[in-house]
């Protein structure tokens, strides 16, 4: 399984195109083959985290490419974002505790 860790910050020009691409490229990236999650989250002083579980790296690179993805990232740099860093690593473990009444 591959994990992508994508921090970020917005910019001012964020707005509402920012908001209908990333609504859209959810809905892509949830329908792909081999995806597995997403999570995100905002810090207090606004830094994001996204977590996006992939099966495997030819499923990632099939998203990297897809021309949709491509042409967000563009506006990403020339709008979106103050920031971003992607880090992309394996999962090489990992260990599940759930009680039952905390099963989804």
């Amino acid at each position: 399984m591959i994990l992508i860790a994508f921090r970020s910050r917005l910019s001012e020009a964020a707005g509402a195109d920012y908001a209908a691409a990333e609504q859209e490229l959810d809905a892509l990236a949830r329908q792909a083959p081999g995806f597995v999650d997403v999570r995100s989250y905002t810090a207090e002083d606004g830094e994001r985290l996204t977590l996006v579980w992939w099966r495997d790296t030819e499923s990632l690179k099939a998203w990297r490419q897809l021309p949709r993805h491509v042409e967000a990232q563009r506006a990403g740099r020339a709008r979106w974002y103050e920031y971003y860093r992607v880090e992309v690593a394996e999962v090489i473990r990992e260990s599940n505790f759930a009680r039952e009444s905390s099963r989804r």
